[in-house]
């Protein structure tokens, strides 16, 4: 039965078994009621007196996506009160942050496509799909202040992070710096910091006390971070009919991820292997046979070891949480986040 891909629980749980599972009813409805108030206050905040600034920011908030960060406010929510309009605030702020980063992303990555449609760049040029990236970082900023002077400053932090993480993986890693922590702060910079304020601000504006608040900071920093590196993984191991994706897309831009970085720790990696890895790989040829010699390499191992051990903390933070539905289905996320590299 097919799903809509703007529907989070529809799209997170249609891997089956090894999907993420909202079992309680009372829950599910829960947070189905509230995605559907971020989503009309998203699509309300995002509109301008310029109607090519409204047209050009409603682009990719058309488009969907899984609508994660809000979803993960609504799950760390349930804590409190997930009902109150700080809450729903908090969820479309995340997403417009979220999504603002994507329009940057596409420039800097010259893609022409993002969620199955032409990318903003590509159906107009850069300079629109920056300036509509700024619009919605200003419109998030303008969100955020109906929620006080400290909510800005966590944010202004996130924003810094996310930024910081950009030019640090656009620098590079410096000579006798580590690359595997270099790469583990990139991405907990690029994904974790937005996805950890996430789970702070629906704990806060739920009415959630102060432990519970931290925990989910801590949460959504292990459940981002573990998603970027189920990510890595997936990108060198499921073939494309099984992920959706196209296998290999970091080795054609030249991007190290940890799989890599593990195989070339390895004393035991081939020559070849490590050549490959040295320069972006612009043949399918090429592409096919990294693949093939990571596969074979001790790296995803390792990788799918460093997964567990995220997975693994997450759980412990799990359980010092309040036994409520939320804290089962928080759970299920950490399944899915593992399970979904096999």
């Amino acid at each position: 039965m097919s799903r809509p891909a703007d529907d989070p629980i529809s799209e997170l749980t249609a891997g089956g078994s090894g999907g993420f599972q909202i079992t309680d009813t009372a829950l599910a409805d829960s947070v189905k009621q509230g995605m559907a108030r971020v989503e009309q206050l998203l699509h309300h905040e995002v509109r301008s007196e310029l109607d090519f600034a409204t047209r050009t920011s409603l682009h990719l908030v058309d488009a969907g996506g899984k609508r994660f960060r809000p979803l993960f406010v609504l799950l760390a929510a349930q804590f409190g009160d997930p009902t109150t309009d700080e809450v729903i605030k908090s969820g479309a702020v995340v997403e417009m942050i979220h999504l603002a980063t994507l329009y940057h992303d596409d420039v800097m990555d010259e893609a022409t496509m993002r969620r199955g449609a032409t990318s903003a760049n590509a159906r107009w040029d850069n300079s629109v799909a920056i300036l509509t990236g700024d619009f919605l970082f200003a419109k998030g900023s303008q969100l955020i202040a109906d929620l006080g002077a400290e909510a800005v400053r966590r944010m202004a932090v996130t924003f810094e992070a996310l930024v910081t993480g950009q030019m640090r993986e656009t620098e590079g890693v410096r000579d006798g710096e580590d690359a595997v922590d270099f790469y583990l702060k990139v991405i907990y910079e690029k994904t974790g910091s937005l996805i950890a304020t996430a789970g702070r601000f629906g704990a806060w504006f739920s009415g959630a006390d102060e432990a519970t608040i931290e925990s989910m900071e801590r949460i959504g920093t292990l459940i981002g971070t573990g998603f970027q590196i189920s990510d890595d993984i997936i990108d060198i191991a499921s073939p494309s009919n099984e992920s959706g994706k196209t296998p290999g897309t970091d080795l054609r831009e030249g991007v190290k991820t940890l799989p890599m970085l593990y195989a070339l720790a390895d004393e035991n990696c081939s020559p070849r292997l490590r050549d490959l890895l040295s320069r972006p790989l612009d043949t399918d040829a090429e592409v096919a046979e990294a693949l093939e010699l990571l596969r074979e390499s001790r790296g995803l191992e390792r990788t799918r070891g460093t997964l567990q051990e995220f997975a693994d903390d997450a759980r412990k933070e799990l359980a010092s949480l309040p036994d409520v539905p939320a804290r089962d289905a928080l759970s299920s996320l950490v399944d899915y986040v593992v399970a979904r590299t096999w």
